[in-house]
């Protein structure tokens, strides 16, 4: 035992004088430090403070109750205001439901940016005798707020399911603001889509979610063909004419086909930071959510934005069937949102306007034909 303690002693003695002897540090060399620019003091300037912890839900749950606040007062008074406009011809009811809209998303502090260019004009009986054809706008759909945002930006009237029009607030709002409501019966099919018609033909563009439900926006779901049936009637065979039947098929006049316009819609900002996977469902409102919660817990957010892409009008002349009129408008939504989901950047020459809410107009609004 002993031989063994003093072999390991004059081993371990060995270990320690084989180790390199530390070298003494370096002296670090001093650096210049740069003068303070005018441009850092105003970047310190932006800077703003948030509060944090308790603190912070506090500030969170008194910005909800002003928001709350808010849209509680313009809501009604601008809606009592649309109704009146009902009774006055030309567009000044499509221009203030806009105006309504707009409005709703500035209090809610949600910035709209365009990219591309909308087809058609306001519309309108005079829009019409001119010839311009009518617009189904088509758009993935994944939360209520797809309604504001849109109804922003596009001057047009929006088809919703037939159980909204029951729903205490919501379904007077939305009679007032003319929106078609549809049960998707076979039994109320044909009055449904001769309603249709008649606005389009009358001077109004239409917003379609082909979708038939909201999503969690992590994907655009398959378009229902049926949806495309306003669009893509179906023809009078040859020789048949005369027919009851085919005299009973409600047509659209000549030239006034109405065009598809696929319409992408992410939410890609939230209080100044892009969107992932785990933020999306802040926006997303889909399945049995309930609907005051979602709006409670979205409110309390400082700032959002939402990105609006508009591609290219298809001619539903161009296609053989509604399932490929379908299919394409489907394609051009689903890689539209695609790309928005991914935060790239975008071309600033392609944005026709970005973060007025309140105008809600494009350039081409102020534009005569």
């Amino acid at each position: 035992m002993i031989a063994d303690f003093i072999q390991r002693r004059i081993l371990r003695r060995r270990d320690t004088s084989a180790t390199p002897t530390p070298q003494p540090r370096a002296t670090r060399e001093r650096r210049a430090i740069a003068p303070v620019t005018s441009r850092d003091i105003a970047d310190i300037a932006a800077l703003r403070i948030h509060p944090s912890g308790p603190w912070r839900e506090r500030a969170r749950t008194l910005r909800g109750i002003g928001r709350l606040a808010a849209i509680t007062v313009w809501v009604p008074l601008s809606v009592g205001f649309e109704a009146v406009l009902l009774l006055v011809p030309g567009t000044a009811k499509i221009r203030w439901t806009r105006f309504v809209w707009g409005g709703l998303c500035f209090l809610l502090s949600l910035k709209i940016r365009v990219i591309g260019r909308r087809a058609g004009s306001v519309g309108g009986a005079r829009a019409r005798a001119r010839g311009e054809r009518p617009v189904i706008y088509v758009s993935n759909h994944s939360s209520w707020l797809d309604v504001p945002v849109l109804g922003t930006v596009l001057p047009s009237n929006f088809v919703a399911k037939g159980d909204i029009e029951k729903w205490p607030i919501m379904g007077l709002v939305s009679r007032i603001g003319r929106t078609i409501f549809v049960s998707r019966q076979r039994s109320t099919t044909g009055r449904e889509r001769d309603e249709m018609m008649d606005r389009l033909i009358g001077g109004d563009n239409l917003v379609l979610f082909p979708e038939g439900t909201s999503s969690d926006g992590s994907r655009v779901l398959p378009f229902m063909s049926a949806f495309f049936a306003i669009a893509k009637l179906p023809r009078v065979p040859r020789g048949r004419e005369d027919t009851p039947e085919a005299q009973a098929m409600r047509q659209h006049p000549p030239g006034m086909t109405p065009l598809i316009q696929p319409v992408s819609v992410v939410y890609d900002r939230l209080e100044g930071l892009p969107v992932n996977r785990a933020r999306r469902p802040v926006f997303a409102w889909y399945g049995d959510m309930e609907l005051g919660p979602h709006v409670w817990q979205l409110v309390k957010w400082r700032s959002m934005r939402a990105t609006v892409m508009l591609h290219p009008a298809l001619d539903p002349d161009d296609f053989p069937s509604r399932k490929a009129l379908a299919q394409a408008a489907w394609r051009a939504v689903s890689q539209g949102a695609a790309e928005l989901r991914q935060n790239a950047e975008q071309d600033a020459q392609a944005c026709e306007y970005a973060c007025r809410p309140l105008g809600g107009l494009l350039p081409q609004d102020f534009r005569r034909p």
